[in-house]
């Protein structure tokens, strides 16, 4: 097995924060049981990297026994670089596998040029993890979603969708066969990028889509790049508002019963009611 340089003293503190914001997210989320078969996405990011990595030193302490696959899709972008996962992942001695898909070829045959690919490509990756998932009984699907992707997509749902929606840090699949975990849904990007630069991952850039200047995500995580820059711990702010709602005072009739108001109203006291209600209290 490779030899690995022994971490720095700030990493190892480093590993350890994001060790307990991913414990507390599991914890709070209920994200793995006992017994559970969790595949855990890579695909070659530092996001994904940085799961695998945390997933696997959780597992060796945790209370509860569970096991770790590692999955990969080869979506045969040209020039991928087809051998850094597997020899990788081979180093570490983690079960992995690796799904082969040309979706390249139909994301690039389909959608035209200078337009949004990412779309087409997260439906068709997602129907390949969960095809593989069903065939490997892996009962948790895990995800390199962090804390700035579910604030950004929450900006990119008002703003473009008219939808107070973001992403849910436990999901069940549209068909009701997976349950879709982000276990990195309170760590913030700045840490994951610190890290994955401390543990030298070695990152696979994606050209499918990561060079369209014209993506709405970006705008949306340049603007919450320059909040965080003049009002530091906005990011955070917004997202602790995700674990905060208050039904009452937004507008959807579909999650408080704005109808029914008038049947819990306290009738009014006549005034001799109210002052031998305020002597009592006396």
């Amino acid at each position: 097995m490779e030899q690995r340089a022994t971490p720095s003293r700030t990493l190892t503190r480093l590993q350890a924060r994001l060790r307990g914001e991913v414990g507390k997210a599991i914890e709070d989320f209920a994200m793995i049981a006992p017994g559970d078969r969790v595949m855990v996405c890579v695909s070659g990011g530092k996001d994904s990297y940085t799961l695998l990595d945390i997933l696997r030193s959780l597992q060796r302490s945790a209370p509860v026994d569970f096991e770790l696959i590692a999955v990969n899709l080869d979506q045969k972008q040209p020039g991928f670089p087809a051998q850094v996962l597997p020899e990788y992942l081979t180093s570490l001695g983690v079960p992995f596998h690796i799904i082969e898909q040309d979706t390249y070829s139909v994301v690039k045959r389909v959608v035209p040029d200078g337009r949004t690919t990412c779309g087409l490509c997260s439906r068709l990756r997602r129907g390949a993890l969960y095809r593989f998932a069903a065939e490997h009984r892996i009962t948790k699907i895990a995800l390199g979603h962090h804390r700035d992707d579910i604030v950004e997509t929450l900006f990119l749902n008002l703003f473009f969708g008219g939808r107070l929606k973001a992403m849910a840090p436990k999901l069940l699949s549209e068909d009701g066969r997976h349950v879709v975990i982000r276990p990195l849904a309170y760590v913030a990007e700045r840490d994951i990028e610190r890290y994955a630069r401390g543990r030298d991952f070695p990152i696979i850039p994606c050209r499918l889509c990561g060079s369209q200047d014209n993506l709405q995500r970006n705008a949306i995580k340049k603007m919450l790049g320059d909040w965080e820059r003049e009002w530091p711990g906005r990011t955070e702010s917004i997202f602790s508002a995700l674990r905060h709602l208050e039904p009452g005072a937004l507008a959807d009739p579909r999650h408080f019963d704005f109808a029914g108001l008038e049947a819990r109203r306290v009738p009014y006291m006549s005034m001799d009611e109210e002052d031998r209600l305020q002597a009592m209290a006396g």
